[in-house]
């Protein structure tokens, strides 16, 4: 049976976490110290992410996106990619990533079958980046992705997230370096899923606001006709023919109804939603030697079953996830 939840939303996109370490500490997500990371023999292997794969593309998920923390942290990735690749069923596999690694491994990932990559950039200021990342790498991260393009990777987009009173300069120019370069830019509303319980419904730049912008700055905009009605982003096109934006309005205007993604983080929970209270474990299953295939299937099967209408953000209802970003995934 297909995976439909209470509903009647189809469930075919997996996104996976396989390490809930960074090497930057954007304030919207991570606390500037040490983050309480979990232990290394938490993390499910590959053999074991992989079972689990095959078993939700048995029952319909044909989507796949790595994510982290930071997925390129993730020793010997390209491995991964490739028995992914090899599942049968799976017909989309990308990776969300920061780029600061990209110019050691995009060859690599490339080489074991990947194409599809989004990079998180919110700015082109390298000292607005610093500001946001708390590291001074903006340098290695435009390395990263312009060798990715240069490798062969085909979309490339950008992920900016967009917090009000930081990032007002960088809306236009994002979009403008995203036509220049042949780059999708993804502009994200700021989320209550930072570390530090900094978030505040004042401090999102809404789509609407940066759409305003981005019209007054370049040029109008065209919403895209029969875009795909479960993608998380609203995307359009420049009316010149020239490049084309996305915004994830997860705040101002959520998707939820359309909703048809589940979550595996790091550590073997399986979550209906970015923003789930509850979630259920998966790992004792694939570690134990007498669970079968249908065992897992069921644990998937129940997470869909139990999803709720949506996160709620905005009204007197909301309650913050217990874990921050990356430690569920991005």
């Amino acid at each position: 049976m297909p995976l439909v939840d209470t509903y009647g939303r189809l469930h075919d996109n997996l996104r996976i976490s396989v390490t809930d370490r960074c090497n930057i500490r954007c304030f919207y997500c991570m606390p500037e110290e040490t983050p309480a990371y979990g232990p290394r023999e938490e993390l499910l292997t590959f053999e074991e992410i992989e079972r689990f794969v095959r078993v939700a593309a048995g029952l319909g998920v044909r989507k796949i996106r790595i994510t982290g923390g930071e997925p390129l942290l993730r020793k010997d990735l390209p491995y991964l990619i490739e028995r992914l690749q090899a599942v049968p069923g799976i017909e989309d596999l990308a990776l969300t990533t920061n780029g600061v690694l990209l110019r050691q491994q995009a060859k690599d990932l490339y080489d074991a079958g990947l194409r599809r990559l989004n990079v998180h950039l919110d700015t082109l200021d390298r000292e607005r980046f610093r500001q946001i990342t708390r590291r001074d790498l903006f340098d290695r991260v435009m390395d990263g992705l312009f060798y990715a393009k240069e490798v062969g990777f085909d979309p490339i987009k950008i992920n900016a997230v967009a917090a009000k009173g930081i990032v007002e300069p960088d809306i236009v120019p994002l979009a403008r370096f995203g036509r220049e370069h042949g780059m999708e830019i993804r502009y994200i509303e700021f989320m209550p899923l930072d570390a530090q319980g900094i978030w505040e419904r004042e401090k999102v730049l809404t789509a609407d606001t940066m759409l305003a912008m981005i019209e007054s700055g370049i040029g109008p905009l065209d919403a895209i006709p029969d875009a795909d009605p479960q993608a998380p982003a609203t995307e359009y096109r420049f009316r010149d023919g020239i490049g084309r934006i996305g915004f994830i309005a997860s705040v101002s205007k959520p998707f939820c109804l359309n909703c048809n993604r589940l979550r595996l983080t790091a550590d073997g929970k399986v979550r209906y939603c970015l923003f789930a209270i509850e979630e259920m474990d998966v790992r004792d299953l694939l570690r134990a030697p007498d669970a079968d295939d249908e065992a897992i299937a069921n644990v998937i099967r129940a997470n869909v079953k139990a999803k709720w209408m949506g996160h709620q953000i905005g009204s007197s209802q909301f309650v913050p996830p217990p874990r921050p970003m990356y430690s569920i995934g991005g």
